[in-house]
Protein backbone atom coordinates (compact mmCIF):
# COMPACT_ATOMS: atom_id res chain seq x y z
CA UNK A 1 0.00 0.00 0.00
CA UNK A 2 1.31 3.14 -0.98
CA UNK A 3 2.06 6.23 1.53
CA UNK A 4 0.83 9.46 0.92
CA UNK A 5 3.74 11.40 0.87
CA UNK A 6 4.45 14.25 3.17
CA UNK A 7 4.13 17.96 1.91
CA UNK A 8 6.97 19.92 1.91
CA UNK A 9 7.19 21.92 4.90
CA UNK A 10 6.67 26.24 4.46
CA UNK A 11 9.66 28.02 3.77
CA UNK A 12 10.06 30.16 6.78
CA UNK A 13 10.30 34.18 5.75
CA UNK A 14 11.04 37.03 8.12
CA UNK A 15 8.13 39.59 8.08
CA UNK A 16 10.34 42.05 6.36
CA UNK A 17 11.06 38.94 3.49
CA UNK A 18 7.17 39.00 3.23
CA UNK A 19 6.86 42.89 2.44
CA UNK A 20 9.40 42.60 0.07
CA UNK A 21 7.40 40.18 -1.65
CA UNK A 22 4.39 41.62 -1.29
CA UNK A 23 5.86 45.21 -2.35
CA UNK A 24 6.87 43.63 -5.37
CA UNK A 25 3.92 41.83 -6.58
CA UNK A 26 1.82 44.71 -5.93
CA UNK A 27 4.06 46.75 -8.09
CA UNK A 28 4.18 44.39 -10.97
CA UNK A 29 0.07 44.24 -10.93
CA UNK A 30 -0.14 47.85 -10.81
CA UNK A 31 2.47 47.77 -13.90
CA UNK A 32 0.29 45.28 -15.39
CA UNK A 33 -3.35 47.34 -15.04
CA UNK A 34 -1.69 50.41 -16.53
CA UNK A 35 -0.23 48.69 -19.22
CA UNK A 36 -3.89 47.14 -19.88
CA UNK A 37 -5.47 50.80 -18.92
CA UNK A 38 -3.29 52.54 -21.54
CA UNK A 39 -3.89 49.70 -24.02
CA UNK A 40 -7.44 50.15 -24.04
CA UNK A 41 -7.17 53.62 -24.04
CA UNK A 42 -6.17 53.78 -27.25
CA UNK A 43 -8.55 51.44 -29.11
CA UNK A 44 -12.08 52.87 -27.05
CA UNK A 45 -12.79 56.00 -30.01
CA UNK A 46 -12.96 52.91 -32.84
CA UNK A 47 -14.67 50.53 -30.51
CA UNK A 48 -16.97 53.03 -29.78
CA UNK A 49 -17.45 54.58 -33.27
CA UNK A 50 -18.18 50.77 -34.14
CA UNK A 51 -20.73 50.07 -31.37
CA UNK A 52 -22.64 53.07 -32.26
CA UNK A 53 -22.46 53.26 -35.71
CA UNK A 54 -26.53 51.58 -36.11
CA UNK A 55 -28.12 53.96 -34.44
CA UNK A 56 -26.06 56.85 -36.05
CA UNK A 57 -27.21 55.42 -39.29
CA UNK A 58 -30.62 56.07 -38.51
CA UNK A 59 -30.27 59.56 -36.80
CA UNK A 60 -31.68 62.41 -38.68
CA UNK A 61 -29.80 64.56 -41.22
CA UNK A 62 -26.99 67.19 -39.20
CA UNK A 63 -28.08 65.22 -35.85
CA UNK A 64 -25.46 63.57 -33.10
CA UNK A 65 -25.67 61.60 -29.62
CA UNK A 66 -26.10 63.64 -26.53
CA UNK A 67 -25.66 61.74 -22.87
CA UNK A 68 -26.65 63.67 -20.25
CA UNK A 69 -24.65 61.24 -17.96
CA UNK A 70 -21.95 58.76 -17.94
CA UNK A 71 -24.40 55.57 -18.32
CA UNK A 72 -26.85 56.52 -20.71
CA UNK A 73 -24.88 55.70 -23.24
CA UNK A 74 -24.88 51.65 -21.88
CA UNK A 75 -28.78 52.50 -22.07
CA UNK A 76 -29.15 53.67 -25.49
CA UNK A 77 -31.49 50.93 -26.88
Amino acid sequence: MEQNPQPEPFEKQALTEHLRELRSCLIFSFAAVFVGFCLAYTVIRPIGTWFFKPLTAVLPKDTSLIFTSYQEGFFFI
